[in-house]
């Protein structure tokens, strides 16, 4: 870290003639405990999910520079581990402080900004912390990812946990009317690795047979009420989570609603998706090995995969609330899925959340600031089948943040 530090302190007084590089991050240390509950209804409860108490950290540092004439460049420099044990780009305490703390290429971008438009290409950030319309595209139905076989929901952040907050991707954006519209071409996937394999329906068939979406928002002001209509189409078939070779498409719109010296966010979006021609490579247990935590053995590998008949659609919707320091959200999510020849019946599936956080500001200068944020997180999932059996998995979070931000 320090090292990447120097080198960046280096480049920026490299030439007068160079472009002017700044660089700025934030650090965090984070104490959480959690405390997990699953069970079955009509079953004996033979696993409550575990509590327990983990201690993090993360550093982040943030290049610029401006080329002239409105071309720009900037990057951002992270974790992005995802070990067992720990949170996707945090850092937990190991035995004997034995983790280690990669820093790696988050995203990138450069482009050029004008007056009236602008356009970027790189690896893009997302803000989907505020914008959950990539979490229900890509995560609708509930499943397991990566070898440590994590469940994510759609509505515990997910993008902005396990996919980094960032897509690949070209972006547009140009002043309409009273608004701004931006479009972004997202490469989502490489699935495409040869144009003619002979197999029919292969899933590598097709020179442009990647992952390609196509995001569209116009964000305008109706009144004193800023208001954001989305879509977010799949242009080929993707590779997703749970299921593999879909075409979701998702709508829906972010409003904001000044209220004094608060402010209130409503969200709600859809998304649809049926093909024929889909499949499913589940997750299951890896039986060789014992310990969860030992990252080095995944603890879940790749099942056999199998066709299925892919017909699911849900929606989310979310309420927030900002006050000085006191963020809060309500985030509730519903999707029924009727794939068929995954072995399961039609599902159905209930998420909550909630996050709530108070942040109390240490200190606050030009060369940085110092806060604490105590917060809460708490999701209650459902998972319902037409057997009439009912599958619960609720979660909670207490957390402690210290950041510094120079």
């Amino acid at each position: 870290m320090l090292s990447l530090a120097a080198m960046f302190a280096v480049l920026s007084y490299a030439s007068p003639a160079s472009a002017e590089l700044k660089i700025g991050g934030d650090a965090s240390t984070r104490l959480r405990g959690e405390f997990n509950n699953k069970e079955t209804v009509g079953t004996p409860k033979t696993d409550r999910g575990g509590d327990d108490l983990k201690y993090s950290y993360k550093v982040r540092l943030k290049a610029s520079a401006d080329l002239g004439d409105g071309y720009f460049f900037k990057a951002l420099v992270a974790n992005e581990e995802l070990v067992a044990g720990s949170s996707p780009g945090w850092a937990t305490v190991a035995g004997n402080n034995g983790e280690k703390f990669q820093l790696e290429l988050s995203n990138f971008y450069f482009g050029r900004s004008l007056d009236n438009c602008h356009y970027q290409v790189g690896r893009l950030p997302l803000n989907s912390l505020n914008n959950p319309i990539f979490d229900l595209t890509l995560y609708p139905v509930p499943g397991r990812i990566n070898s440590l076989g994590t469940k994510v929901y759609a509505v515990d952040v997910p993008v902005y946990q396990y996919n980094y907050d960032r897509v690949f991707g070209i972006n547009y954006g140009s002043k309409v009317g009273n608004g701004d519209l931006n479009a972004t071409l997202v490469v989502l996937d490489n699935n495409s690795t040869i144009e003619h394999t002979g197999v029919p329906n292969a899933t590598g068939d097709g020179l442009f047979n990647d992952g390609y979406l196509l995001h569209l928002a116009y964000k305008t002001n109706i009144g004193n009420v800023t208001v954001e209509p989305q879509a977010l189409i799949t242009l080929t078939d993707a590779q997703g989570p749970t299921y593999q070779k879909v075409s979701p498409n998702t709508f829906g719109a972010n409003a904001t609603i000044p209220a004094g010296k608060s402010k209130i966010g409503l969200s709600g979006f859809y998304t649809v998706c049926k093909d024929h021609l889909g499949s499913s490579t589940p997750l299951i247990k890896n039986t060789a090995i014992q310990d969860p935590t030992q990252a080095a053995i995944p603890a879940y590998i790749a099942g056999t995969t199998k066709p299925v008949n892919v017909d699911y659609r849900g929606y989310l919707v979310r309420l927030k609330g900002e006050s000085g320091p006191v963020t809060a959200w309500v985030d509730y999510n519903h999707t029924t899925d009727k794939s068929s020849g995954t072995g399961l019946t039609e599902q159905k599936y209930n998420n909550l959340f909630v996050w709530a956080q108070y942040k109390v500001n240490v200190h606050e200068s030009s060369l940085g600031t110092v806060s604490l944020t105590p917060t809460v997180r708490y999701r209650a999932s459902a998972q319902d089948g037409t057997a009439g059996t009912t599958s619960r998995d609720n979660q909670l979070r207490t957390e402690l943040y210290a950041t510094v931000t120079f």
